[in-house]
């Protein structure tokens, strides 16, 4: 009886598990209270509405925070039903040290550090901008966010490698920007005081946004600087093209792997956690 019931909270408490009507009520509900939450963390930043309304506000963050604070504790107490985190204690404080336990954590915390520490009130309202990590709980809940997530999860590296190579062409663009304008001084006064004032400069110009706060002022600089945006057009084209080059992997496995179970644990395949933990499981049969 004991197993059955953290099954079932387990079951109730991951969609992707499950697929009866109380998982979809149960996760509806959780978003809409996450959504809700930031809402009402935008809308007590307006003097009005929180003069007029505050203790509503109050009381739908109390409410809020016992929620998430029931739904944290039988997170942590269903989570030994998952083989990744096997045994009482080891296994659930492993749970406990996850991003999404954590996350979960910070959405309900500083209401308790207030209680505990008596925080005044404004620090509490800064604390509560903590509630906003809870949106990146959505990709638990939905299957269209889970799948965005394995995405990125999949294509990690090389997005990695794709942000280096920025930082790099950002640094070098600022180094010889920066020389540029200081060996061949012009009759007005450099804008490019430094390299790092120039890094300003790179990061602006590279993603194209162009404030126009800074510019080059001699020929060659002029001329390193039109090469500079050209070269940064493509770089930052790279990481959209390995995103889309995920998406159309993971739509494509999603197409040929839906209604097939995994051979190791029996979830479906196009809601697995990783294309590595499954591509093992086919190469790797029972």
């Amino acid at each position: 009886m004991y197993q059955k019931t953290k099954r079932t909270v387990h079951v109730l408490l991951h969609p992707e598990l499950g697929e009866s009507k109380a998982d979809k009520l149960i996760n509806i509900f959780i978003i809409t209270l996450i959504v809700l939450n930031v809402v009402a963390v935008m809308l007590e930043t307006i003097k009005v509405l929180h003069d007029k309304y505050e203790s509503f506000f109050d009381t739908f963050d109390a409410i809020s925070v016992y929620i998430f604070t029931i739904e944290y504790i039988l997170r942590v107490w269903s989570c030994t039903h998952d083989p990744r985190y096997k045994g009482s204690i080891k296994g659930r404080l492993k749970y406990m040290l996850t991003p999404g336990a954590i996350i979960d954590l910070l959405a309900f915390l500083p209401f308790y550090i207030h209680v505990i520490a008596g925080l005044d009130l404004r620090t509490l309202r800064i604390l509560r901008l903590l509630r906003f990590f809870r949106l990146f709980r959505l990709t638990a809940y939905t299957r269209s966010a889970q799948m965005i997530f394995n995405v990125f999860k999949s294509r990690v590296n090389e997005l990695l490698l794709s942000l280096l190579l920025v930082l790099f062409l950002i640094i070098i663009a600022s180094c010889l920007l920066y020389f540029a304008e200081h060996l061949y001084p012009s009759e007005e006064e450099s804008k490019f005081t430094s390299i790092p004032a120039t890094l300003w400069w790179a990061v602006v110009t590279l993603t194209t946004t162009g404030y126009g706060d800074m510019y080059p002022l001699t020929t060659v600089g002029r001329v390193l600087a039109g090469v500079i945006m050209l070269t940064g057009v493509a770089f930052f084209a790279l990481p959209a093209g390995i995103i889309t080059a995920g998406f159309l992997e993971e739509i494509k496995f999603i197409r040929k792997f839906k209604g097939h179970n995994c051979p190791h644990c029996g979830k479906p395949l196009d809601q697995r956690h990783s294309h590595d933990e499954e591509k093992d499981a086919l190469d790797n049969p029972v």
